[in-house]
């Protein structure tokens, strides 16, 4: 029973389509066809591929690209013969390959070539694959990452508007710890609005500020001989500011709404000491709800890249360095581990100061951040909760961590209902 396989080199304009019976012993014998990437080009390839009877179809991670030809093929493609006499254990899947284990020999890239590799190393197993999720955690996953792609800005600006306050000698920052608080937002909009009165200007800090009004008032003495152009520069930086936190704030109401189905499993996570709601949301698009498509620990850890390498050559491990993964997942472990060890009386706080001291700092967070992703997967897969192992933690440590958590989730939207039970699973 012949069994065929497509392979499409994406390029931003044009496809290279091959189809093969790998069923065929000897060498292959491949159709060729270059079509177009418009909606319509892309339905009547997958309705060709349909009529061709192809079980499998692997296509090559390009860029961007490959996502328009992956939406149609997931939306229109439908074998004829998924189970049953003849169907492999893969009919009926997509695969997306990553580009660096299809390259071909130096100077001999050509686009069907390409395809056809493609084919080739599908058939054998030498190609890594990649995870792709359904179309409604691409949506989770596309908010998320927006979010942190306009919090990156946000620091970015944060930092021009310090270059910018140096610049023109305004010691803000000196005596400011944080310099996008509310009462340094006062100053510095008093400040764009023209105002030339240092004292004026330390008046609309908050009494609760370490710095005293003669130490303001001196750190913004420059204000008396600012040039317009500079004011102007940071009346823009301000409301770039203003911009970027209402649409964070808008995307935060976006995905609480999304996983409004799954609110149970993102307060499970944020309950993990360096986790918070904003943690286990971007979890949750990373990895799904129940995280199927990892169906243990060590697979999870694997994927994400949060496990010791393996470079063996006669025997002889020459590098432990953790291999490439997920870099959303490795950025929110390293940051949730790091927050994780100053837990006080939490488990990871114990186990950092044993292992600091023998694999220093660095490699001591790898391990926590191992942990914190097998125990991501226990929960997801389990549906059970956090509960703390290490050193007894303060009644009063405890209640402000649960209010502060409650507040969190019902800023986002969430309805929260106190029940004062028993925890159901170790860490």
């Amino acid at each position: 029973m012949a069994y065929r396989i497509a392979g499409i080199d994406v390029h931003k304009r044009v496809l290279a389509v091959v189809i093969a019976d790998v069923t065929v012993e000897g060498e292959y014998e491949f159709e060729r066809r270059r079509i177009g990437t418009r909606p319509s080009e892309l339905r009547a390839m997958a309705e060709w591929l349909v009529i061709e009877e192809v079980e499998e179809v692997v296509m090559e991670s390009t860029a961007q690209y490959w996502r328009p030809v992956w939406a149609a093929l997931e939306t229109i493609w439908r074998p004829k013969r998924r189970s049953g006499d003849g169907a492999g254990p893969q009919s009926g899947t997509l695969h997306l390959a990553q580009a660096q284990s299809n390259r071909g020999a130096a100077g001999r890239k050509k686009d069907f070539p390409d395809a056809e590799r493609l084919v080739r190393r599908l058939a054998a197993h030498e190609l890594t694959l990649s995870f792709v999720p359904d179309g409604e955690q691409r949506l989770w996953r596309t908010v998320t990452r927006t979010k942190y792609q306009l919090t990156c800005n946000r620091t970015q600006l944060r930092n021009r508007l310090e270059c910018l306050l140096e610049e023109v000698q305004i010691k803000l920052s000196s005596w400011v710890s944080d310099l996008l608080g509310l009462s340094a937002r006062r100053m510095l909009h008093a400040l764009a609005s023209g105002e030339t009165n240092p004292n004026a200007l330390a008046a609309l800090g908050s009494p609760r500020l370490r710095a005293t009004p003669e130490q303001l008032a001196d750190s913004l003495g420059a204000c008396t001989h600012m040039h317009p152009t500079h004011r102007t520069l940071l009346k823009m930086m301000l409301e770039q500011l203003r911009l970027l936190d209402e649409e964070i704030s808008q995307l935060d109401q976006e995905m609480a709404k999304l996983l409004n189905a799954h609110d149970e499993a993102v307060k499970r996570l944020a309950e993990i000491p360096g986790l918070g709601v904003d943690s286990a949301q971007q979890i949750m698009a990373e990895l799904g709800p129940h995280a199927a498509a990892f169906p243990s620990p060590k697979q999870l850890a694997s994927w994400v890249g949060a496990c010791p390498g393996a470079e063996e050559s006669a025997g002889v491990n020459y590098s432990h360095r953790s291999p490439k993964g997920n870099r959303q997942m490795c950025r929110l472990l390293n940051q949730a581990a790091n927050a994780a060890v100053k837990t006080k009386g939490s488990i990871f706080e114990w186990v950092y100061r044993r292992l600091v001291v023998r694999l220093g700092h660095a490699q001591a967070i790898g391990a926590i951040a191992h942990r914190l992703c097998r125990l991501v997967c226990m929960i997801l897969h389990k549906s059970v909760r956090y509960q703390e192992r290490g050193p007894e933690v303060t009644r009063s440590r405890a209640q402000r961590r649960a209010a502060k958590m409650i507040r969190d989730l019902r800023k986002l939207g969430y309805q929260v209902q106190v029940l004062h039970a028993p925890s159901e699973i170790r860490a």
